[in-house]
């Protein structure tokens, strides 16, 4: 197929001594770039969600890393210690996607490999953002082929260019499946607090000329029980060595909608996303944010004073809710996930 038809937006870049990120806060009525030339200007970005979508934070994270060597200085050992010190910073910027973890251990591989090299990391880095490209274009067609021609589709969350170095996870299935005239009807849920649905994923799909039709989070099992659709396609932001994983909050509710009205349920994630080290889903540390993203809207409160607020970010689908898990190295049952 046509990747570059469907595939207009990259989130991440690298240019001699410059990473510069797609504002994904802004999105979609404002397109703006931040310019990081330092780790802290990158851990911040990824904190604050200006790069968000876990290959993409793996991304960036690499990139990080090569600013770190460009910055460092003194002896070798010395700008050694100093980008080991940079990693465990960047690790810990958020800790739910593997991706950030899985990248910045090739990037340490690289350094013991090359030393503090700059221009040999930068090479890393960029080869780090090709093959997640690479994956995204194999996972397209692997998880189309699944799909029966005249399907309707819901994804969650944003797992698009945005989320990777282009073309998508979930949402690079859903564009394969659309080039393929398997799949009819797009629908995306709205992913409360920060709206990825609403922002990214509907505007993404926009820019490609693919209809898609956007649903309140609650709306979920109300589509399914109306027929509608017949997959419900995800990303993960980790998959746990017996199949759960690990995805933005509300991925849970609508996998729970999906086996009671016969809806099957995809998993998109390059081997990258692959826990094998965690068991289940037990072992996962789920992040919290602040409640004001709950309580807030646009800096605006929208809760009484004095309402609390619980934030996790992500959930847990269980492996006995998801039908297939696909990733560049193929499609398989959740049990059955392997590196």
């Amino acid at each position: 197929m046509d990747f570059a038809a469907y595939d207009r937006v990259r989130a991440v870049r690298f240019n001699e001594s410059t990473l510069t990120l797609l504002d994904q806060r802004a999105l979609p009525l404002q397109t703006r770039f931040v310019e990081c030339q330092s780790v802290a200007d990158v851990v911040e970005s990824i904190f604050n969600l200006t790069v968000r979508g876990a290959p993409a934070i793996g991304i960036a994270a690499a990139y990080g890393v090569v600013l770190s060597a460009l910055n460092a200085r003194g002896d070798d050992a010395q700008r050694r210690l100093q980008i080991e010190q940079d990693c465990a910073t960047l690790n810990a910027a958020r800790p739910t996607a593997v991706n950030l973890a899985w990248a910045l251990a090739r990037m340490r591989d690289g350094v013991q490999l090359y030393g503090p090299d700059p221009v040999q990391l930068l090479m890393l880095a960029r080869q780090i953002e090709a093959d997640d490209l690479a994956a995204n274009h194999r996972m397209g067609k692997i998880g189309a082929d699944l799909i029966a021609p005249g399907s309707g589709v819901l994804t969650h969350c944003n797992t698009g260019s945005l989320a990777t170095a282009g073309f998508g996870t979930a949402l690079g299935v859903i564009r394969a499946g659309v080039a393929m005239q398997k799949i009819e009807r797009v629908y995306a849920s709205e992913t409360r607090p920060w709206l990825q649905g609403a922002r990214l994923t509907a505007w993404e799909l926009l820019q490609d000329g693919i209809p898609a039709k956007l649903i309140a989070d609650g709306a979920g099992a109300y589509l399914m029980a109306t027929g509608a659709v017949q997959w419900l396609i995800v990303g993960a932001d980790r998959i746990c060595a017996n199949g759960d994983t690990a995805n933005k909050i509300g991925t849970l509710s609508h996998a729970v909608a999906a086996k009671y009205f016969g809806v099957k349920v995809m998993v998109v994630a390059p081997s990258s996303t692959f826990d094998m080290q965690t068991a289940s889903g037990a072992g996962v540390h789920i992040e919290e944010r602040n409640a004001a993203e709950l309580l807030e809207y646009s800096g605006t409160r929208v809760a009484a004073p004095g309402v609390d607020a619980w934030n996790p970010v992500f959930d847990i689908t269980p492996a006995a809710l998801i039908d297939v898990i696909v990733s560049e190295l193929g499609a398989f049952a959740p049990g059955a996930i392997f590196c």
